[in-house]
């Protein structure tokens, strides 16, 4: 088949889908650690990852027929993917705002980067911690400040109550518990 007939699907789509988008205008906050974290990513792709692949895709064209060359074909594909994420982070990190949590240390108030203890509907304890969309982990307990819950929580304080909007009814949570990370030892 000719290639004026094939579409390369080129990345005009750079947002990772997995990661809910930043809304318009709005800043990316997250901690000085998931700051260093997408840095780390963003550097190892262009140092290392990428350079690589170039060498994959310039030794697998110089073997001749690339339409039947599944390293050449292979290592474009990678290649572009390199690319998209490379963008993403770039512009993730262009909107980033670091926040500091631990100038709330001692705070009762709910803000960035607290772990908060709740309790739900009078009866389940969970403990969370509000972090950036490009940091949260669920598995380790951890929110995006924009999740519905960690909206709800924001500026609330020990022992206030609130009520929550979900798919399954009004949730009524009390706030149990707020700590922040320590200052860290500069060096």
């Amino acid at each position: 088949m000719s290639k004026a007939f094939t579409k390369e699907v080129d990345a005009d789509d750079d947002d990772d889908p997995a990661l809910p988008p930043i809304p318009a205008g709005g800043k990316n906050y997250m901690t000085a650690q998931g700051y260093a974290r997408l840095r780390e990513e963003l550097l190892e792709l262009i140092d290392t990852e990428r350079p690589k692949m170039v060498d994959i895709v310039h030794w697998a064209a110089s073997n001749g027929d690339r339409s039947e060359n599944g390293d050449y074909l292979y290592g474009k594909k990678r290649l572009r993917e390199i690319d998209r994420r490379i963008r993403f982070l770039t512009k993730r990190l262009e909107i980033a705002e670091v926040v500091d949590p631990s100038l709330h240390d001692g705070s009762d108030q709910v803000f960035f980067g607290a772990t908060v203890t709740y309790l739900e509907n009078g009866g389940t304890e969970r403990t969370i911690t509000i972090l950036g969309i490009d940091e949260a982990d669920s598995r380790q307990g951890q929110v995006s400040w924009m999740s519905p819950v960690a909206r709800a929580l924001l500026k609330s304080r020990v022992g206030d109550e609130i009520s929550m909007g979900s798919p399954g009814g009004v949730l009524l949570l009390e706030v149990l518990n707020v700590r922040y990370p320590g200052k860290q030892a500069q060096g």
